[in-house]
């Protein structure tokens, strides 16, 4: 780790605790080594810190829209820390590329598949770009899920620190079995995963998923 990195890890960990109660015991169980593709819900702005610096000192490389490096001081965070910029799209290749070749390295990816922020902490529709990096890289996933997020912003004002509560799920490999992966069947890949996700979370954060009677697991193969 570079001098800029670990001075990131140190300042962005020092902040999160600061203004959160992160309750991380879970994520104790995560591999310390191997190729890892971590997958976790959006509400706000608080996950990729705290994921990302609770998890040192593995190498970990976040999955973040373009668009955010457009944010002064912020872009030089994501360069510093490599996260990996990713373009609105259905595939966004040169992401997939970079994602691929970390995988290939041994290192793990940290990416929430809903895309866009929930801010409430339900559970939203997923992009299944994830399962195309998981298929060519052969790389097991997790689902991190993590829920109090959503009374951060009310929490602040009033100067209260935010219970952040972490929660972790069984790896497992996707396994198609040889069928032709379309889009409808990368999209049924992606909802398998986020029951998964919504099976660590409490009930009323499961949104869309919150039916688990519909969750199937027929491309998913635990170890």
């Amino acid at each position: 780790m570079s001098i800029s990195q670990h001075s990131v890890v140190i300042f962005f960990k020092g902040l999160t605790n600061l203004i959160c109660r992160i309750h991380d015991q879970e994520l104790y169980s995560i591999p310390a080594h191997g190729p890892l593709i971590i997958y976790t819900n959006h509400v706000n702005v608080l996950e990729i810190p705290i994921i990302y610096t609770h998890l040192q000192p593995r190498k970990v490389h976040g999955m973040l829209l373009a668009e955010r490096w457009k944010i002064p001081v912020m872009n030089w965070v994501f360069d510093v820390t490599e996260t990996i910029p990713l373009h609105r799209g259905e595939a966004d290749l040169p992401a997939i590329r970079m994602g691929l070749e970390a995988l290939g390295r041994g290192e793990m990816l940290i990416i929430a598949p809903e895309g866009t922020r929930s801010h409430d902490g339900q559970l939203q529709g997923a992009h299944p770009g994830v399962v195309l990096l998981a298929l060519h890289s052969g790389a097991p996933l997790i689902p991190v899920g993590y829920f109090g997020a959503e009374n951060y912003t009310a929490n602040l004002r009033k100067l209260k620190r935010t219970d952040f509560h972490l929660t972790v799920g069984k790896p497992f490999y996707l396994d198609t079995r040889g069928e032709q992966v379309t889009k409808k069947v990368r999209q049924r890949i992606m909802d398998e995963m986020m029951y998964q996700l919504a099976m660590v979370m409490p009930e009323k954060y499961r949104g869309i998923y919150a039916d688990l009677s519909r969750s199937r697991m027929e491309y998913l193969k635990f170890k």
